[in-house]
C-alpha cells in the first residue's frame, strides 16, 4: 500500500497508512484510561496518607507519588494493552499497516548506506559484527545496492591504529567490493554521535535513500535489513522505521539475565505503544531505517542554551530526531516484531549503571525544548514522557526513606490504614512488573512459543529467575540514579566513552567503590524500621533488600564462572541458543572471514 491520493491526504498520516481520525481516537482511548488509573490512585494514596491528618512526611509521600505514578501508569497501559493485540489475530496490520512491504520479493531500487559509530571500543568486536552483517547482505543478492562506513570518533591514539588496521585488513579482504568500504575518523566529537551521523550526512549522503546506524555492539541479518527498506521504498513519507532490537544470546550473567527480561518486557510493550504512538513513534538510535534527506534538513539537534549538564549538545538524540522528523511531515514507526536486529546488553551492573547516567543526562536535557514549536502533541508527550522516566526515580526512592521515618511523625500507628497501604504497595508491585509479565504470559499463551525456550521447566526457572534479578537491580539502579540527579543540580556530568562490552570480573574493592551508597542506604533504611516499626523490613524486602546486597548481587552477575554455569544449564536461554540465526552463527564462528566479495558493483562511488 502506498501513499493516498492528494484528495483524502488530509484524513491519513503523512504516509497514507492509517486514517488520522481513528489514531486521535486511540489517543484519546490511552489518555482517559490512563488519566483515570492515575486519579484513582492518587485518591488512594490520599486516603492513606491523609487517615489521620497530613503532616509534613504524609504530604512529601503524595507528592513525591504524584510524579512518580505516571511512569508505572502508562507502562501497565501499553504492557496490557500490548498482550491483548500480540493475542488477537489481525491486530499486528492494525499496529504495523506498512510491515506487508517487507515481504516483497521485489528488488531493491534505492542504495543504502549502513553506519557504524565508534567511539574507543574494541576495534576487532566492533568489525567482525560490521563484517558479519555486510555478509549476511551479500548472501541476499542485494548487496551492491549498500555502502558501508565505519565513523570514527575514537581519540586514544592506540585504539584509532586499532581501526585503521582493522579497516584495511577489511577492505584488501573484499576484492571488487572495496570501493563501498569507508573508514573516517574525526578528531573533535562534537556534538558526540548525533554529531558523527550529521557530518556523514553531510559528506556521503546524497549517494544514498537511507542510512542504518548500527552501535558497536548491534547485529542485524540481511533479510531484517532488506524488509526494512523495503517498506521505506514503498512508503516515501516514511522518514524512520525503527527496529525492535532485543539482546543477542550472551555468556556474561548479568546480560543474560537482564535481557531475558528485557526481551519479555518490550515485545508487549513496544506493541501497546505502538497502537496509539503510531505515527509518531520512537528511535532508538540504532538498527533503524532513516530517511537521508529529511533527516539532514530537518533533524538537526539545537544547541541547548546554558552549561553542561542540561545545555549545550544534546546527548539523547534519538528522541529528539524523532519529534523532528514527525514535525516535517514524515511518519516515525516502529516495526514492532522480533526479527532478526540484536544488540548487546552491558555485561556488568556498573557498565549498566554507566549507561543508564548518560541516557539520564541526555533525558532531562529535553526539559529544555518542551517548548518547541510546532511539534506534534503526541511527540511532546514523547519527550515529556522520556523525562518521566528518570525524574520519577528520585520520587521512588524518597518515598522509600520517607515511608521508614514515618513511625516517627508523631501520628498514633494504631490509627494507620495498614491494610489498604499493603494493597497499594503490592498493587505497584505488580505494575512495576507488569511488562515483563505480559511477556510471559504472552509466551505461555502462544502455541509452540514456549518450546522456543527450552521447554516449561527452563522458562519457568528463567522466568522466576529474572523477577528476583529485577528488584535487585532496580534497587542498586534508582539509588545511582536519584544521587546522579543531584549532582546535575551541581553541574556534574558523565564522560562520554567507549564501554565494556564482553563479560569480565568484579572485583571487591570496585565494586565497594561504586555500591557503598547502596549498601550504606539500605542498612538505614533498615535502622529505621528496626527503631519505629520491625515489621516494615519484612515488607520491604523486594525493595530495599537489593540495596543491602548491591555489592555481592554485582560481583556474582559479573563472574564469568556464574555466566558459564547458567550457560550450560540453559537458564534465561532465548530462543537463539536453540536455534541460533545464521547471521549469530556466522558471528560466532567468525565465518566472514570467508564469505567471498560480491561480484556485483555499486551503482554509486562517494566521494
Amino acid at each position: 500500500m502506498t501513499a493516498t491520493s492528494n484528495s483524502s491526504h488530509a484524513q491519513r498520516t503523512p504516509a497514507g497508512l492509517q486514517d488520522a481520525g481513528e489514531i486521535a481516537r486511540r489517543r484519546w482511548i490511552a489518555a482517559c484510561v490512563n488519566g483515570g488509573i492515575y486519579l484513582v490512585l492518587l485518591a488512594w494514596m490520599a486516603s492513606i496518607t491523609g487517615a489521620n491528618g497530613w503532616t509534613l512526611i504524609d504530604v512529601l509521600i503524595f507528592a513525591c507519588f504524584a510524579v512518580a505514578a505516571p511512569w508505572s501508569v502508562v507502562g501497565v497501559w501499553n504492557a496490557l494493552s500490548g498482550l491483548v493485540l500480540l493475542q488477537r489475530p489481525g491486530a499486528f496490520a492494525q499496529v504495523a499497516p506498512f510491515a506487508d512491504e517487507g515481504d516483497t520479493p521485489a528488488p531493491l531500487g534505492v542504495d543504502t548506506a549502513i553506519l557504524m559509530t565508534l567511539r574507543n571500543e574494541d576495534p576487532a568486536r566492533a568489525f567482525a559484527r560490521l563484517r558479519t552483517v555486510k555478509a549476511s547482505v551479500d548472501t541476499t543478492g542485494e548487496g551492491a545496492r549498500f555502502g558501508w562506513f565505519v565513523l570514527s570518533d575514537t581519540n586514544d591514539a592506540d585504539v584509532a591504529q586499532q581501526e585503521e588496521e582493522a579497516f584495511a585488513a577489511w577492505k584488501a579482504a573484499n576484492g571488487t567490493d572495496a570501493d563501498r568500504l569507508f573508514y573516517r575518523r574525526r578528531t573533535s566529537n562534537e556534538g558526540y554521535k548525533a554529531g558523527n551521523l550529521r557530518d556523514f550526512c553531510q559528506r556521503w549522503g546524497a549517494h544514498y535513500e537511507f542510512m542504518i546506524p548500527l552501535d558497536a555492539d548491534s547485529v542485524m541479518s540481511g533479510e531484517t535489513i532488506l524488509r526494512l527498506v523495503r517498506i521505506g521504498q514503498a512508503h516515501p513519507r516514511l522518514g524512520i522505521l525503527q527496529s525492535l532490537v532485543v539482546g543477542a544470546p550472551s555468556s556474561a550473567a548479568f546480560a543474560r539475565i537482564f535481557q531475558f527480561g528485557m526481551r519479555h518486557g518490550m515485545r508487549p510493550y513496544t506493541m501497546g505503544s505502538a497502537w496509539w504512538g503510531a505515527d509518531c513513534g520512537p528511535f532508538w538510535g540504532h538498527n533503524a531505517l532513516v530517511r537521508i534527506a529529511p533527516f539532514l534538513t530537518q533533524c538537526d539537534l539545537p544547541i541547548l542554551p546554558g552549561k553542561p549538564p542540561l545545555g549545550g549538545p544534546i546527548l539523547s538524540h534519538d528522541q529528539v530526531e524523532a519529534v523532528l522528523m514527525r514535525r516535517a511531515g514524515y511518519e516515525v514507526r516502529v516495526l514492532p516484531d522480533e526479527c532478526g536486529s540484536y544488540e548487546d546488553n552491558p555485561p556488568t551492573l556498573l557498565e549498566f549503571t554507566r549507561r543508564d547516567l548518560r541516557w539520564c543526562q541526555g533525558n532531562l536535557q529535553y526539559l529544555k525544548l518542551l517548548g518547541m514549536k510546532d511539534i506534534r502533541p503526541m511527540s511532546r508527550f514523547q519527550l515529556v514522557w522520556a523525562i518521566s522516566m528518570f525524574i520519577g526515580v528520585p520520587a521512588w526512592t524518597a518515598i522509600i526513606l520517607l515511608a521508614a521515618l514515618k513511625p516517627f511523625d508523631g501520628e498514633n500507628p494504631a490509627l494507620f490504614p495498614s491494610a489498604s497501604a499493603a494493597g497499594l504497595y503490592i498493587i505497584f508491585l505488580l505494575m512495576y512488573l507488569s511488562p515483563k509479565l505480559a511477556g510471559f504470559i504472552d509466551i505461555a499463551l502462544t502455541p509452540g512459543e514456549v518450546k522456543r525456550y527450552g521447554g516449561a521447566l527452563h522458562f519457568t526457572l528463567g522466568c522466576l529467575t529474572e523477577l528476583a534479578f529485577s528488584f535487585l537491580l532496580g534497587a542498586s539502579t534508582t539509588l545511582r540514579t536519584s544521587l546522579f540527579i543531584i549532582g546535575l543540580l551541581f553541574g556534574r556530568s558523565v564522560i562520554w566513552g567507549g564501554q565494556a562490552r564482553d563479560a569480565h570480573a568484579l572485583s571487591l574493592s570496585n565494586a565497594i567503590a561504586g555500591l557503598w551508597p547502596q549498601t550504606l542506604f539500605g542498612l538505614v533504611l533498615w535502622g529505621l524500621a528496626a527503631l519505629g516499626a520491625p515489621s516494615l523490613i519484612w515488607w520491604s524486602l523486594p525493595l530495599t533488600l537489593g540495596y543491602v546486597l548491591a555489592v555481592p548481587f554485582a560481583m556474582v552477575t559479573a563472574s564469568p564462572a556464574f555466566g558459564r554455569w547458567l550457560e550450560s544449564r540453559r537458564l534465561c536461554a532465548l530462543p537463539e541458543e536453540f536455534n541460533c540465526p545464521q547471521v549469530l552463527a556466522d558471528l560466532a564462528a567468525g565465518s566472514w572471514a570467508q564469505t567471498p566479495p560480491s561480484s556485483s558493483t555499486s551503482t554509486h562511488e562517494p566521494a
